[in-house]
Formats: C-alpha cells, structure tokens, sequence
C-alpha cells in the first residue's frame, strides 16, 4: 500500500532539495509504515496536482507532541510507539529547519496560522528517504 501526503506549495523546494525529509501530522485511520513508499504531491485534489519527487520510502513513523505558548512552540518531544519514552527537542532552529522552515519563528508562525490558539498537538512525525534507483533513472 502506497500513503499519498500533500504539501503547500512552499515546501516543494526543500522536499526537492532533500533539505526536508519529514512531515508532521495529525493522527489519522493509516500513515505510511516504514519501508513502504510514499507520494508527495502539492495541490491533492486539484487540478493543479503535482508529484514532487519520485515515490520515497518511509523510515520512521513516531508520535510527535509539540507545546506552545503565546503561540509560539516552545517544547517538541518525540516518542517511540513500543516503550512509550519521550525524548525531548534540544535544538527547536534545527528542528524547524529539517521540517522546512527557517527557524522555530517561522514554524510557530505557521502553525499558529494552520492549527490556531492551541497549547498542544499531537499527532505523527514520518520521516523518508529518496528512492535513489528512482533519481538515477529520472
């Protein structure tokens, strides 16, 4: 089974540059497992529907709990789904970075704007790498 996930049209570039290799989203029926491809595309159920890099594969899927305050996110903790341990987010900038911003300024303006006044989310991180055979024959 193949999971489809959509973008804004802003984070094409860093998912083409590789820059970007994670999402983050809200629980839903079935996220990709690992090992399985994924479909990235901007504009899902559009006429202006675009693939953004030949299927990737899934690494990892883990529960992701982001905290704000003031509508800023102030703690990220990811879990594993077996131990049920949290690890908490040391360096939020580098966080933010690898899920397509510029810093954590710029992502708790964004889910500011996407989720609202709210103190917590939870929901999933999944994570892919590119399928090289799939760039080495694009």
């Amino acid at each position: 089974m193949m999971v489809a996930y959509s973008f804004q049209k802003r984070f094409a570039p860093q998912i083409l540059a590789g820059t970007k290799r994670q999402t983050i989203r809200l629980p839903r029926k079935r996220h990709a497992r690992p090992g399985e491809k994924l479909q990235l595309f901007t504009g899902m159920r559009t006429r202006h529907c675009m693939k953004i890099i030949p299927d990737p594969f899934c690494t990892v899927v883990l529960p992701i709990s982001i905290r704000l305050s003031a509508r800023s996110i102030v703690e990220v903790e990811i879990g594993t789904w077996s131990s049920g341990r949290w690890t908490q987010v040391a360096d939020l900038d580098k966080f933010a970075r690898q899920d397509g911003f510029s810093d954590i300024a710029d992502m708790s303006g964004f889910w500011a704007r996407a989720h609202g006044d709210v103190e917590y989310f939870n929901g999933a991180l999944i994570c892919w790498y590119p399928d090289e055979s799939a760039e080495a024959t694009a």
